[in-house]
């Protein structure tokens, strides 16, 4: 069954919303693995009444240890945060990104984990926005929404520990080269879980960054079997490849620490090379 509606939203369908006063938050959270504070990219330009979200800072909690570089947050500091960007209970969300829809992933990720029903990435992201443009920081009204779910490692969204990825189908978002061991320019150590198959979290998007279309979708996982698991580094990329299964009617877990948990471990098997 495809929900694509239920996950992305198009440049063209938000601008619809602004332009007739519909309620919505929207979410700047630009980030990059090389350049992980988009601040100065937002206040150069941003979607009118866009605010800024931080994915190192409000959609990661780094006070946690052995849990990967991005461990998910806590419910109560996300609550808090969320009321700062002004979501209301029951409110629609949009989150975009300006690189491969890591960012608004992640935010999807976290925000819908949380209990929020109603949040979309912006399909296509940064790029794919033609309407008007605002510099500086967006005045926003605080908002009450109130989050079902504290723990977000058992929320709404599934999600998969170490000792349980030999139940499932596992995907390695990465990029080929780290996938196989061959570069990391990131984690200590090289190549992947063992039994994991390679799925690029770019390969579900097409040249100007919009999601694939369902059925090619389904192409991509064709074999994948039902119980289907994702990581990447540290839980970030693998957040679009679920989100693309999501949009194509499938449901995916996250396996949070991802890569960057799994070989700090001493003891724990690694593979390299094409599986």
């Amino acid at each position: 069954m495809d929900r694509r509606s239920d996950v992305l939203i198009s440049a063209t369908e938000l601008a619809e919303l602004l332009e007739a006063g519909e309620p919505v938050t929207i979410l700047d959270v630009r980030w990059q693995l090389a350049e992980p504070d988009g601040r100065a990219a937002y206040e150069r330009g941003h979607i009118p009444g866009a605010v800024y979200v931080s994915l190192e800072d409000e959609l990661s909690d780094h006070t946690l240890a052995g849990r990967g570089r991005h461990p998910l947050p806590s419910g109560r500091a996300l609550q808090a945060a969320a009321r700062r960007w002004g979501i209301r209970q029951g409110g629609r969300v949009v989150a975009y990104d300006d690189w491969n829809r890591a960012a608004s992933a992640r935010a999807w990720w976290v925000l819908t984990a949380a209990g929020i029903p109603d949040v979309r990435i912006l399909d296509g992201g940064w790029a794919a926005w033609r309407g008007d443009v605002e510099t500086g920081t967006a005045a926003t009204q605080p908002g009450e929404v109130v989050l079902a779910h504290d723990d977000l490692y058992a929320g709404a969204l599934p999600t998969v520990t170490a000792a349980q990825l030999a139940d499932v189908t596992l995907l390695d978002a990465r990029a080929p080269e780290r996938y196989r061991g061959a570069v990391e320019p990131v984690d200590p150590v090289a190549g992947h879980i063992p039994g994991a198959r390679n799925l690029p979290s770019t390969t579900v998007l097409g040249e100007d960054g919009t999601f694939l279309p369902g059925a090619d979708l389904a192409r991509l996982l064709d074999g994948a079997g039902e119980n289907v698991g994702v990581y990447c580094g540290s839980g970030v990329t693998a957040a679009v490849v679920i989100a693309a299964l999501a949009a194509a009617g499938r449901d995916a877990a996250l396996y949070p620490g991802s890569w960057s948990e799994w070989c700090s471990q001493p003891g724990r098997p690694v593979a390299r090379g094409d599986s």
